[in-house]
C-alpha cells in the first residue's frame, strides 16, 4: 500500500487509548503544529478511537464536461475504485478542498468500506445520508452533512498520493487517529515514539485530573513542576497498575 515506515502493532493498540489533544501536544514538542485536521468532527461519536494508516483520495475542482452522472458507471472512476481497493484496517482520508457544498460520499459507499474491513473514513467536506452513516459501526468524520453529489463541485482525480485534508498534510501510510473530538495525522516514521510518549502523558493526565477532582490546585501539579508530585505519581502508578 505504501513505502511508509512500518508501525508496530503495539503502537497502534496504544494509540487507541490516548486522546487527539494529548497527541497534538506530543507532536508540538517535536515541532509539528499543523497535524490536526481542522473543521472535521465525527458524524456520530463512537466512544472509541479510530486508528489506522492513511489511504488517500484527492478531489480537484470539477469541470462540467468531465463530471456527468454517467461517470459513476465507470468501474475505474477514482472515487469508486478507492472504495474498492482501500485496504482493510486503513483509514480513507479525502481531500475535498475543505468544501461541504457537495458530498464526498454517501451511505452506500461508506457501508461498502465498512463491509470490507476499513477502519474509518475522513473528509474535510461533507457526507450525504449522514444520519445513516452515523449509525454504521465504521468511524466517519466530516465537516457537516451535504446532499449534492460530489460531481457538482469536485472530481476525484488521484488515489493514494500526498494530500491536504483540513489544512493537515497527509502522506499515504501516515497514522490517522480520531477520537470523539477530532482527527490527527502522525507521520509514520515517529508513530512508535509518539505512541509511547502519549501513553505516558495520558497516565500522568489521569493522575492529575484525579487530584484536581479531589480539590487540589493545578499549580505545581499540571504541569508537574514540583518534584513531590512526580513522587506521588510514581506511587499512584504502582497502586493503579499504570
Amino acid at each position: 500500500m505504501t513505502d511508509a515506515t512500518p508501525v508496530k502493532p503495539e503502537s497502534i493498540e496504544a494509540l487507541r487509548h490516548v486522546s487527539v489533544a494529548t497527541l497534538a501536544t506530543a507532536l508540538y514538542k517535536r515541532g509539528l503544529r499543523g497535524q490536526v485536521i481542522q473543521d472535521v468532527r465525527p458524524v456520530k461519536a463512537k466512544g472509541r478511537n479510530m486508528v489506522g494508516p492513511a489511504f488517500t483520495l484527492r478531489y480537484m475542482p470539477a469541470r462540467e464536461d468531465r463530471n456527468q452522472l454517467v461517470e459513476f458507471r465507470n468501474p475505474e472512476h477514482p472515487q469508486r475504485k478507492a472504495i474498492e481497493i482501500c485496504p482493510a484496517g486503513a483509514v480513507l482520508v479525502m481531500d475535498s478542498r475543505k468544501s461541504a457544498n457537495a458530498a464526498s460520499a454517501g451511505d452506500i459507499l461508506i457501508t461498502r468500506l465498512m463491509m470490507r474491513g476499513v477502519e474509518g473514513v475522513v473528509t474535510d467536506g461533507g457526507f450525504r445520508d449522514a444520519m445513516n452513516i452515523g449509525e454504521l459501526a465504521i468511524h466517519a468524520y466530516h465537516n457537516r452533512p451535504s446532499s449534492p453529489t460530489n460531481l457538482t463541485l469536485n472530481e476525484a482525480i488521484e488515489i493514494n498520493g500526498p494530500i491536504g485534508c483540513g489544512d493537515a498534510p497527509v502522506f499515504p501510510g501516515d497514522i490517522v487517529v480520531g477520537d470523539d473530538d477530532s482527527v490527527i495525522i502522525i507521520p509514520a516514521a515517529i508513530a512508535d515514539e509518539v505512541a509511547a510518549e502519549a501513553t505516558e502523558m495520558t497516565a500522568y493526565e489521569d493522575f492529575a485530573i484525579e487530584k484536581v477532582r479531589e480539590g487540589e490546585t493545578i499549580v505545581g501539579l499540571y504541569p508537574a513542576t514540583k518534584e513531590e508530585n512526580l513522587d506521588r505519581f510514581k506511587a499512584w502508578r504502582a497502586a493503579n497498575g499504570r
